[in-house]
């Protein structure tokens, strides 16, 4: 995928959009990854305080094939905004990397700083938080899901650098 992006260009080009196709995430992540401007298809999962989902998602196959070739995916994790364990850490965000992901985005907290930005993935979370999650097998896969305020569909394409993170229904790139 084309990672020759601004999303304020992207903003900027969509900002007429009234019917719901273009959306702007509300500007309270943080950037924890290795790799600082990412985009591809979104795979959802919803879960609280439980990454079990979140290391199933970014064990599998980060990538689909399409006529253009294979495109990374982003996975947009649901946390509910919790502040109190973290989703995704230093072998999670390994995995990603090796699986072949795009980026990761977490509604949630993140751990192990030091292994996420050497990881060859984007990472995006409210904050960090040393406190692992609870295995449970708990919550949803493929879903629409609420990231801060803002609807985000399995398919929807997701773009994210530096100003900010912007979803679409369709590729815009």
């Amino acid at each position: 995928m084309n990672v020759d992006f601004s999303t304020c260009d992207l903003c900027d080009a969509q900002r007429a959009d009234t019917g719901g196709n273009f959306r702007v995430i509300a500007s309270v992540f943080k950037d924890f990854g290795g790799v600082k401007k990412f985009c591809g298809p979104v795979e959802t999962v919803k879960c609280f305080e439980d990454n079990s989902l979140v290391k199933a998602a970014v064990d599998s196959p980060g990538w689909i094939e399409t006529s253009a070739g294979r495109v990374a995916k982003v996975l947009v994790v649901d946390g509910g905004g919790s502040l109190r364990k973290a989703l995704l850490g230093g072998n999670l965000a390994a995995a990603a990397s090796r699986n072949g992901w795009a980026g990761v985005v977490v509604d949630g907290c993140v751990r192990d700083l030091e292994e996420l930005e050497k990881a060859n993935v984007g990472i995006r979370a409210l904050a960090a938080m040393p406190m692992p999650t609870e295995k449970r097998n708990e919550g949803q896969c493929q879903i629409p899901v609420h990231i801060q305020g803002t609807l985000v569909r399995p398919g929807d394409w997701l773009y994210a650098d530096a100003d900010g993170i912007v979803v679409s229904a369709h590729p815009l790139t």
